[in-house]
């Protein structure tokens, strides 16, 4: 897959000064996430994985740090969303979610779900290889465990992130439904649409919300019925995780 032209120079810049900073210790980099599938027309961060040899210095920490800082300045607004997992070979050879090399206490909980859409081919390769060459086909409790992690942190963001909230249900439900967790918000969204035709009012409204076409009508049902819609989704997938 071709990196799109409109996140080129942005990328260019983020390997261009990892190479300067991590020289023989960057392994790989990859760009997965809602950029990766075609039918995604807005998306509001850039997500990475870069793959350390060895362990970062303090130095390279720092160093690190800063040109995330250059970043978000030459490169609005995406510049500043760039969400990037630094991750040791030997860990995402392994199945537990890998820590963080650069942000001290945090793991990468969706790692099984990462994978699972790198190895299917929804992946830019910046640097390195392929990614089927080194991670690890994810196990069916692996992804069920990533799955309740992404619904544990919509329910915890119900009252913040409504269209999040509202499309990542989405996927959920369609993932839980079908077994496939390689697919998109957008995509998800669309399927939800089609299946449970009583929400579609709010499903296109988090869908202009991504947009940034969202009205004060389209906000103020969001907020109204976010819990709601929250309620049906898990009576969704218990109702299939007990059949």
């Amino acid at each position: 897959m071709d990196v799109p032209v409109s996140i080129q120079p942005t990328c260019k810049a983020f390997i261009d000064g990892l190479r300067a900073v991590l020289g023989d210790k960057l392994h790989s980099v990859y760009i997965n996430g809602a950029v990766t599938f075609p039918e995604t027309k807005h998306y509001g961060d850039l997500d990475f994985h870069v793959i350390l040899n060895d362990p970062l210095t303090d130095g390279e920490k720092s160093d690190l740090l800063d040109l995330h800082k250059v970043l978000a300045r030459d490169f609005p607004p995406l510049g500043a969303e760039l969400d990037c997992h630094y991750i040791l070979l030997e860990d995402v050879r392994g199945s537990s979610p890998p820590e963080h090399q650069l942000v001290d206490g945090v793991r990468d909980e969706a790692w099984a779900l990462h994978r699972e859409h790198m190895r299917a081919g929804r992946v830019f390769i910046l640097h390195g290889p392929d990614p089927v060459v080194i991670f690890p086909a994810p196990s069916r409790p692996e992804i069920d465990y990533a799955l309740q992690g992404e619904l544990n942190y919509v329910r915890d963001h119900l009252d913040i992130h409504h269209a999040y909230c509202v499309m990542n249900l989405c996927r959920l439900m369609y993932s839980y439904e079908t077994r496939d967790v390689v697919t998109s918000k957008a995509a998800s969204g669309v399927w939800a649409r089609e299946k449970f035709p009583q929400w579609v009012e709010l499903i296109d409204a988090a869908v202009k919300a991504y947009a940034g076409e969202a009205t004060d009508q389209d906000r103020e049902l969001m907020v109204s019925r976010v819990h709601e819609f929250y309620k049906f989704a898990c009576d969704r997938i218990n109702l299939g995780l007990n059949t």
